[in-house]
């Protein structure tokens, strides 16, 4: 009968094979499951329908909640390279960003919840934080990334544009029309739908996964008893 150390924070034993299988198992479900949801997608945002949420982080945050950091930031990349390689969702930039941003949300929110050493609380605290971390490195990540999607504009100008734009302001003459048409199409997109859009993303992720880890947790317990 499976206890609940199999699936939450058991330590894997390198010298069991059956261990070993088990752990595989269960990171390619995960995989496999994260890669389906993101075709289970939909608008959140009024002023940016082209925005959709998906729950694709929730299998990477059980992952990493279950099984620890690196195994959550294996699912995030496989599952990313599934996405951007084979089903075609934004290529390299789009694989690229969806690990810096999920990977954050992960690496903040298992990190703070090891370090209130899981009280009760803990893991809203955790999830909230790595929300908004998620958010935050959004911010740059869209002006930096977002131009060369959009209008082919060099990665380096849009990151020089942007690093101006937020020290000292920047001169138009200075950069090619592309790219300051994009950096003002995301600045202007900045409060009215793309901070509102990851935060809602990463906090409806987060709460399904807390609901999803506290409802496997007790059936565990259930079937051990």
């Amino acid at each position: 009968m499976m206890s609940e150390k199999t699936l939450l924070h058991r330590s894997l034993d390198q010298s069991s094979r059956q261990d070993q299988t088990l752990r595989l198992v269960q990171l390619a479900m995960l995989t496999a499951i994260s890669s389906i949801l993101v075709f289970v997608c939909f608008p959140i945002v009024p002023g940016a329908p082209f925005l959709k949420y998906d729950m694709a982080d929730v299998p990477v945050l059980l992952a990493a909640f279950t099984m620890g950091t690196p195994a959550g930031m294996i699912v995030l990349l496989a599952a990313s390279a599934i996405q951007a390689f084979l089903f075609g969702h934004d290529g390299p930039i789009g694989f690229l960003m969806h690990v810096i941003a999920s990977g954050t949300l992960v690496l903040v929110a298992v990190s703070l919840w090891k370090a209130l050493k899981k009280r009760r609380g803990s893991m809203i605290i955790a999830l909230v934080c790595g929300s908004l971390a998620m958010a935050l490195i959004m911010i740059p990540l869209n002006f930096i990334f977002t131009p060369k999607v959009l209008m082919d504009v060099p990665v380096g100008e849009a990151a020089r544009l942007f690093w101006d734009g937020l020290s000292q302001g920047y001169d138009p003459a200075g950069y090619s029309a592309a790219a300051v048409n994009a950096y003002n199409a995301v600045k202007g997109l900045l409060l009215v739908g793309l901070i509102p859009f990851n935060l809602i993303k990463a906090g409806l992720n987060s709460l399904i996964l807390y609901f999803v880890y506290h409802r496997l947790a007790h059936l565990i317990r259930k079937r051990a008893a």
